[in-house]
Parts: structure tokens; sequence; C-alpha cells
């Protein structure tokens, strides 16, 4: 998949997004069969796994590299590349450098929970979801790797002036959960609830930029991933302190969403300013918005009906009324009277 309208291949967010999309499969299943989108999905979803299948040596249980890119652009250049020639793919004839890197917990990270996730969605096919999920597991151990703990856009330019990384122990937390969800083993779930994981992840500084769901921060995804743990098998010692702090902090996030409490800016027309008025800030809102969704599932699914902020207790209705009008906003419900939907 080719990222906006340029035609550079940027694998970290492509595996987020690839992720997601599993993750809704995984949740919504029915949904997509009643509308007739089951299949289609699911080839969006294959099309984009088998591509990360290549950014990697897929087939070996212990690799030194990972592709992060293909196609470099910089800014004022004079000199064809991709954003010096706006063209179609097939019209391209210009030199497209692929970087590699041998350091990449964030970006191996999300790469493995891409895998994971897409394992379980295409499990109704026994030998592509073990090889996702055996690729998985070996990206998985590449971004735990001792001497490869070093972002993967850092001294990168042509990575990071466009997805630069501000971090990777949220992809641990993320692809720890996405890992243990696939295969049940228990590991993943002693790893993701070490005391040290939320502490080197900043889990519960309730700082509300923490809380917002991005390709760079998966921070508030891999918590409610572990809040569902909690609240449909509560599995208890020695996981149950570290699980709370996550269903506790997943909470805080879920009243972020809120109007009322001025965490966040909203423009007149009711978009949520989650990114702070900076440019591209629906990718935001419709990432709140699935959380939002899913977090008031879980909760009813577990016959909970609501849940507090501080001394104030909302029904789930409220975070659903949140997430409605979001996507709404996105789908036309704005100033313009537009959808900003394409594709």
């Amino acid at each position: 998949y080719y990222d906006a309208g340029d035609n550079i291949k940027f694998h970290f967010p492509l595996a987020f997004s690839m992720s997601l999309l599993s993750w809704s499969v995984v949740e919504y299943s029915s949904k997509y069969k009643a509308l007739g989108e089951y299949d289609h999905i699911r080839d969006i979803i294959k099309w984009g796994t088998d591509y990360l299948l290549l950014t990697f040596n897929s087939s070996a249980t212990k690799i030194d590299k990972i592709y992060a890119q293909v196609g470099v652009a910089k800014n004022g250049s004079t000199t064809p590349d991709d954003h010096f020639c706006w063209q179609r793919p097939e019209d391209m004839s210009y030199p497209r450098p692929i970087i590699s890197v041998t350091s990449a917990p964030d970006l191996a990270g999300e790469i493995s929970a891409a895998l994971a996730s897409a394992s379980i969605v295409f499990r109704d096919n026994p030998s592509y979801s073990s090889r996702l999920l055996r690729a998985a597991a070996t990206a998985y151990n590449f971004a735990r790797s001792n001497s490869r703990r070093i972002p993967y856009s850092r001294s990168n330019p042509d990575i990071a002036n466009f997805y630069n990384s501000t971090g990777y122990w949220d992809e641990y937390m993320w692809s720890a959960a996405w890992m243990y969800y696939a295969t049940g083993n228990s590991s993943f779930a002693n790893f993701a609830t070490d005391p040290r994981l939320p502490k080197n992840a900043n889990a519960f500084a309730s700082v509300a930029d923490l809380g917002v769901l991005s390709w760079d921060n998966k921070l508030p995804a891999a918590m409610l991933l572990w809040t569902r743990l909690r609240v449909f098998l509560n599995p208890g010692y020695p996981y149950e302190e570290s699980l709370r702090g996550y269903f506790n902090a997943t909470g805080l996030t879920m009243c972020a969403n809120l109007r009322r409490f001025n965490v966040f800016n909203w423009t007149k027309g009711g978009m949520s300013e989650l990114n702070h008025g900076r440019p591209q800030p629906l990718q935001y809102i419709v990432n709140a918005a699935f959380l939002a969704n899913l977090y008031a599932d879980y909760m009813e699914a577990t016959k909970v009906p609501g849940w507090y902020c501080g001394p104030f207790y909302f029904s789930m209705d409220v975070l659903r009324s949140f997430a409605t009008s979001q996507i709404n906003y996105v789908l036309g419900d704005n100033p313009r009277k537009m959808s900003y939907m394409v594709g």
C-alpha cells in the first residue's frame, strides 16, 4: 500500500493499519458478513500481510534486519524522487532506495502485532495462519532483542521526516497482547504485566496525549486489549495488579473523550482536536471512536452499563454518542456538509 498521495511505502504505518483492520474483524466479523464485506476486508488485510511477510526473512526464526521503507522524498529536491515527481506508479522511472534497519523494536513490534492479529482472522486457513504466526514470532523476538533497542527512525532522516517513532515500549505491550491472543502462551501475558513494562511505557502517567491512539502511540489500544482479558477472563494473580492499572487508565482515556471535561479543545463544528489543531486530525478521531465503541461493547458484554469519571457516573450511551459524533463528522456532519471519506 502507498501512503497518502505519494508513492513511498512506509512499513510502520502500513503494519499499524493491518493491525487495526484485523482487530476490527476479530471483534466484528458478523457485522462484516451482514454487510457483505467479510471477504473484501480479508482480501485487504491479506494484501497487506503478504507484503509485510516480504519485509524480512519471515521463514527464519532469527533475523538481523527489517526493510523499513521503499522510496524517499526530500523537501525542495531538484532531482526526481517521490515528492519531486507526482505521477502514477506505472510511470515511475527514478531510483527508489530501499531502507533497511538493524534495530527496530518499534517497527518489528508493530509488524509482529499485524501478523499475529491477522493469524486470528485467517484461522480458517490453517496453513496461512500458521505462516503468519511463525513470522510474527520472528519479528517479536527481533523487536525484543537487547542489542537492538534503538527506534527504527533514529539517525535516519529519510524515515524520521515522515514517520518518526518516539518510542517502542507501547509496541512491546501491543505486540505482546496480540501474540498472547494468537497463541495463548502465558509468557506474553507475563511480560505485559511485569510492572517494568507499564513503567517504561508511562502507561499510568495520566498524560492525556498518551491516551490518543495513532501510528506512533499504541498505548491506549494495547491497554484496552489487556483490559479485554481482565473483563472477560479475570485471570487474577499474578496479572491482576497491572491489568487493573490498564483497566483504570483505559477508563480515564474514555473520560478524556467527553467534551464536558475540556481535556482537549473542540472545533465549533464538533470535532475533538486530539492532535491540538495540527494537520491531519481525522485519523485521531476515528481511532478514538473505534476504541470508545469497543470499550462500551466490552463493558456491556459483561453487564457493566457505565463507568466513573471521578465522582461522575456515565452510561455507555454517552461514550457511544461521542464515537458516533466523530464518525458522522468525517462522513458529512460538519460545517462544510461534505464527506472526508476517500477511496
